[in-house]
């Protein structure tokens, strides 16, 4: 039976790692064969087949529910109810749209609106809005958030900018809405929105300070509805039943251990409604009851039985949720905890257990983490260990209880007040850890190195004096100084990010590295910090030599200072330096200015006759191994009939598109000078810009270039000196991902 388990979840698994979902025939014939080897010894095979089907099945069905294409960016009139908790930020408000109809086309279930300058919308309202729809997509940079997986793995079909709306009713029975918008008008010493992300898992009004602060400390999970919270209140309702048991004062008629079985999960089942019940939390309440009728009746079988069940009891309700990273995470930190504790001879006392459970957790982790890309906190397993039972004994009580007693005039909002004041305290001590141990964030490993790095975690978390587990060091200590691959001498590493309607280009040789703008910064998403950043971390680049913006329009120098405050800068140029902000202290951009490194070329160029910023941009000439790059910034047809009269007008096998490509710019008389082989186009899908221009494109097409797109290709890798073909990130399949349309 173990077996059949283990293949059904490892059929309900593969979904994720599929680049293209099998046709329906197919998944019929693997379900009818699977049914043929049921009655023989090959059954796990047949149960691998059966989660396969059901799971490709499932994801099917999500992908049939996208926007069609032929309404990407049109804009509908539809009707629909709010589900969920809105999001309000800086001047937007993000929500879902449940049942949607519009007069003449059918839409997605599910579909998540951003409203800049809307009024406020409550959940349970319904609302007939203008929207300009969008099938799901987001950038795609080296191992960044995969917007798309996460639409997919919610069920939201499309995407949208409301225009207008017209409330046509209110809230019905939208008691979290409600009970929210209390808990928020509490005062609780500024942390009344950390005690909503505690109570209700509802984390849109932290900042993203208290979120880098979080992340660098590892206890983000505290913060959301996650299996900890959920099992600590099943947990004190058991013990609560038990101890009562114990000293005579529970109903002798009554069994103690169903009763506080069944009170436990009810407690828990509550605390999830509260929260939302999203998938996370359905996760959380399916684990809870599996180890409740474990303990209740099945204490025979080994502790993995109530994970294996979960895990494929999860999967099997929504085989998609194996797309997000928390639920690697959760399955992944219940293993090690059993790893580390199940069928271990001798006795710890209750503090060596604690202590050890966080180090071996933060051992145990480490494999997950970097497989998913995600920054691993060298202060997590000291955080944690204060952390968890400040939130869990101290926090938690308090909030919840409070928040029952709100209708209580005085009682409810001291309580709140209280943990407010506790939650603030443990702020406090982890913005100290975190302003001594950031989050760490890990070059790229190779495959083979993280094999051998997870089979140092594991031969870490074995009992002492198990032969060759002194080698888990050395092992696990190869995910952290991994073997590069450096650029040849002579050559030049180009990538091209996908930062929407903006422009960034990381290039580096053997022993240098430059960037070239730096994306923009709208409200609380900076570019910069979210997309520029991390992939320097993930090259392995801790220190730029050179940081050049071409002008200082904001999706071009926006996302400057979160570089500049994350990472070392030697220098800062720019085309317009008195137009930046004085803390980036930026030099001018020096036309006719050259310089070399590791036998590559890079020269510099302005004209000087530029009457706005666009015409002021920093032009930027690389050259390694007779291959050229150009990068043109946003000049236009006047700058660039200027630069035809520099050095730089020379022949060019690499052409970032000027000014996104817009109408005013791509000149055929530069063209036909330069004759690039390819241009590189950075845009925003669906840009309110309309670039690239059809013109332009027809003029590329018409002089043979070939085109690449970051909207339709995400990011882009380029070997300049070796004269190959480019990498592009979209080339990497993925199901749920639409494939480029071809240049």
């Amino acid at each position: 039976m173990v077996t059949g388990m283990l293949a059904l979840a490892a059929g309900l698994l593969a979904l994720g790692f599929m680049p293209v979902l099998p046709p329906g025939w197919l998944l019929l014939l693997m379900a009818i064969g699977g049914l043929m080897l049921l009655p023989f010894r090959t059954h796990p095979v047949a149960f691998f087949l059966f989660g396969l089907a059901w799971a490709c099945a499932s994801g099917q069905w999500a992908l049939d529910d996208r926007l069609p294409q032929s309404l990407d960016g049109q804009t509908r009139w539809l009707e629909g109810r709010v589900v969920g908790l809105p999001e309000p930020g800086a001047g937007v408000v993000r929500f879902e749209l449940k049942d949607a109809r519009s007069r003449r086309e059918r839409l997605p279930r599910r579909i998540r609106l951003a409203w800049h300058g809307g009024p406020p919308v409550n959940s349970g309202e319904r609302w007939r809005l203008a929207v300009k729809l969008r099938r799901p997509a987001g950038l795609l940079n080296l191992h960044g958030f995969d917007y798309e997986a996460w639409l997919l793995a919610r069920r939201i079909g499309a995407t949208g900018t409301v225009k207008d709306g017209q409330l046509l009713a209110p809230a019905r029975q939208a008691w979290r809405d409600g009970l929210r918008q209390r808990v928020l008008a509490v005062e609780a010493h500024g942390r009344a929105a950390g005690l909503a992300a505690l109570v209700m898992g509802d984390g849109s009004g932290l900042t993203r300070e208290e979120w880098q602060l979080l992340q660098d400390t590892g206890t983000v999970h505290l913060m959301v509805i996650s299996g900890q919270h959920i099992s600590l209140l099943a947990a004190v309702i058991y013990l609560a039943v038990a101890g009562l048991a114990r000293y005579g004062l529970w109903p002798a008629r009554w069994p103690w251990l169903p009763w506080a079985c069944a009170l436990a999960f009810v407690g828990a089942l509550g605390y999830g409604l509260l929260a939302g019940f999203d998938v996370p939390v359905q996760r959380a309440c399916v684990m809870v009851a599996l180890v409740l009728l474990w303990r209740w009746r099945f204490r025979h079988l080994r502790a993995w039985w109530p994970l294996l069940l979960a895990l494929n009891a999860v999967l099997l309700f929504e085989p998609l949720a194996s797309l997000q990273p928390g639920f690697w995470l959760s399955y992944a930190a219940v293993a090690v905890l059993i790893f580390t504790f199940a069928g271990r001879l001798g006795s710890w006392r209750w503090w060596q257990s604690w202590t050890r459970a966080q180090w071996l957790m933060g051992i145990g982790l480490l494999p997950p983490l970097l497989a998913l890309g995600l920054p691993i906190s060298l202060s997590g397993p000291l955080a944690n260990l204060l952390a968890v039972p400040w939130i869990s004994l101290l926090v938690l009580p308090p909030a919840l209880l409070g928040c029952l007693l709100l209708p209580v005039p005085y009682v409810g909002e001291g309580l709140l007040w209280l943990a407010g004041g506790l939650l603030d305290g443990l702020f406090r001590l982890l913005g100290a850890m975190a302003g001594l141990w950031p989050a760490w964030v890990a070059p790229l490993v190779p495959l083979w190195v993280w094999g051998l790095s997870s089979l140092g975690a594991l031969l870490l978390l074995l009992p002492k004096g198990v032969p060759l587990r002194v080698l888990g060091w050395p092992l696990l200590l190869l995910a952290v100084w991994p073997p590069q691959d450096p650029v040849a001498e002579g050559e030049v590493e180009v990538w091209q990010l996908d930062v929407g309607q903006g422009l960034s280009f990381i290039l580096r040789t053997r022993d240098h590295a430059m960037l070239y703008d730096a994306g923009a910064r709208v409200a609380d998403f900076d570019l910069g910090e979210r997309v520029v950043l991390p992939t320097l971390h993930k090259l392995g680049i801790r220190r730029l030599d050179l940081m050049l913006l071409s002008h200082a329009d904001n999706d071009h120098a926006g996302g400057a200072l979160a570089v500049q405050r994350g990472i070392a800068v030697s220098q800062v140029r720019s085309g317009e330096p008195e137009a930046l902000p004085a803390a980036l202290q930026s030099a001018p951009c020096d036309s006719g200015l050259s310089w070399g490194w590791n036998g590559a070329r890079f020269t510099l160029w302005q004209w000087t006759g530029a009457a706005d910023g666009n015409q002021a941009s920093c032009v930027l000439l690389v050259e390694a191994g007779g291959e050229r790059l150009l990068l043109t910034g946003d000049i236009d047809v006047h700058a660039e009939r200027a630069l035809l009269d520099s050095l730089l007008a020379v022949r060019t096998h690499w052409l970032q598109a000027p000014h996104h490509g817009s109408r005013t710019s791509s000149s055929m008389a530069l063209l036909r000078r330069l004759t690039p082989k390819a241009v590189l186009i950075s845009r925003g899908r669906g840009n309110a810009f309309g670039h690239p221009h059809p013109q332009v494109v027809a003029r590329y097409r018409q002089l043979g270039m070939v085109i690449h797109d970051s909207a339709e290709q995400g990011a882009l890798k380029l070997r300049l000196g070796t004269f190959s073909q480019p990498e592009s990130l979209r080339q990497q399949r993925r199901f749920w991902r639409d494939w480029p349309a071809m240049p």
